[in-house]
């Protein structure tokens, strides 16, 4: 050992099977971990992070850990990186943007997956996405990732299952891709929680809950879904699939247009009593020339473009609306009437049964019903009457305004022919 070198001992001292995880996260590049309540999943990934950072050869490193929202990563990490890296002569903390400095000029800093902008721009060496399932689609793919490129930093996806959403996929994706690491672990198995504890639980839960948060259950419905029980009809129903577009019927399109945050459109062709929704398009940060570029790329027969009644509301820096603008580049909303937020989710429950959904234009829309989701009062353990605002919000705002606004449209309007879909219908 030199000169410079001291020993640090870190107050942790992982279970068995947290020290499995940690061997082989320092052996792969990429890694799913699925694992139950209680399991230890922040620790480990702080730790990890940590020693990443100590050990890491290359100039000034980055590590981050994502979290779902900036709020829940400063509630749920915070203080467990500051108690963790507290031992370590010289480290420096940064309560306003929490991020720990080591001596060797390494960080490891806190982020949330609502703000993907605070990410982009940054290089990365190392990441942990706790609960992936709950951020984004992409979260990762189009920001994260190529933060890593350039020093071939390391990525960990960790979590408990809530739904076949992107964290389902990637877990799919690591235990068939070589080079990856994937470990599944079951409360039944793991012995880390008690089995008085596990039966108590057992007769409070509903079946879905204890097999999602305890048996780590990918089939289990998302917990609060929304549209949980019409999405799941549409999938036994096969009418989530392929559906061409049709050159001769117009295309109406349906808006969340979000202000410093994403702006989420569906594309919807009416053919008699089926409403077909054959693309979804989402993005964050980016102005109506954007948008109009997208319609003009999509080269659909566009018939009616919808948005909030917000649309209309003049902005103090030009003294034009976003009417005016989008107006000015040639797309002429038309305004979805206000109604209150429970008779517009009312109204999508009943359009839902009429839908098809191109199962892999929107699969990001696909996504976003799946997960919007009531939020939970934990105080007084129960639902409460408004659904949670995060990133599923956009596209579920925008098919509820397109439930409102919807009519059928059959003027100069017929069905295409029966083998516009494989099996006639």
């Amino acid at each position: 050992m030199g000169a410079a070198e001291r020993v640090v001992t870190i107050p942790y001292a992982p279970r068995p099977l947290q020290r499995e995880i940690h061997e082989h996260l320092d052996q792969h590049r990429w890694s799913v971990i699925v694992c139950h309540r209680r399991f230890g999943k922040t620790v480990l990934a702080v730790n990890q992070l940590i020693k990443a950072a100590a050990l890491c050869p290359l100039q000034r490193p980055r590590f981050a850990y994502i979290a779902p929202t900036y709020k829940q990563g400063k509630a749920i990490a915070w203080d467990y990186l500051k108690h963790y890296s507290a031992p370590i002569p010289g480290v420096e903390k940064n309560e306003s943007e929490l991020w720990i400095q080591l001596p060797n000029q390494a960080r490891v800093r806190i982020f949330g997956a609502d703000n993907p902008d605070s990410l982009r721009g940054i290089y990365l060496d190392g990441v942990v996405l706790d609960e992936y399932g709950m951020m984004a689609r992409n979260t990762f793919s189009e920001v994260l990732r190529p933060a890593l490129s350039d020093r071939k930093g390391w990525a960990a996806f960790i979590g408990t299952p809530n739904g076949k959403n992107q964290f389902w996929e990637v877990a799919s994706t690591a235990q068939t891709e070589p080079g990856w690491y994937y470990a599944c672990h079951r409360a039944s198995t793991t012995g880390i929680v008690s089995d008085d504890e596990l039966k108590a639980a057992r007769r409070m839960m509903t079946a879905d809950e204890y097999d999602q948060e305890f048996e780590c259950s990918f089939e289990a419905s998302v917990k609060g879904a929304i549209y949980a029980a019409e999405l799941q009809e549409a999938r036994d129903k096969g009418r989530i699939r392929s559906v061409p577009y049709s050159p001769e019927l117009p295309v109406h399109t349906y808006w969340d247009l979000g202000i410093g945050d994403a702006t989420a459109i569906w594309f919807l062709q009416a053919v008699g009593s089926e409403v077909r929704l054959i693309d979804y398009h989402e993005a964050s940060g980016e102005g109506f020339p954007y948008y109009k570029k997208v319609l003009d790329e999509k080269k659909y027969l566009y018939g009616e473009h919808w948005a909030p009644h917000d649309i209309r509301v003049r902005e103090l820096s030009s003294g034009r609306s976003r009417e005016e603008t989008a107006r000015s580049l040639g797309i002429n909303f038309r305004t979805v009437p206000q109604q209150f937020l429970e008779d517009g989710i009312h109204a999508a429950r009943l359009l839902l049964p009429r839908c098809y959904f191109d199962a892999e234009k929107c699969k990001a829309g696909l996504d976003a019903l799946q997960n919007y989701r009531w939020d939970y009062n934990t105080r007084l353990q129960e639902y409460k009457a408004v659904p949670i605002h995060d990133w599923a919000s956009h596209g579920a705002d925008a098919f509820r305004y397109l439930a409102i606004a919807f009519k059928p449209y059959t003027t100069n309007e017929r069905s295409p022919e029966p083998e516009a879909f494989s099996d006639g219908i």
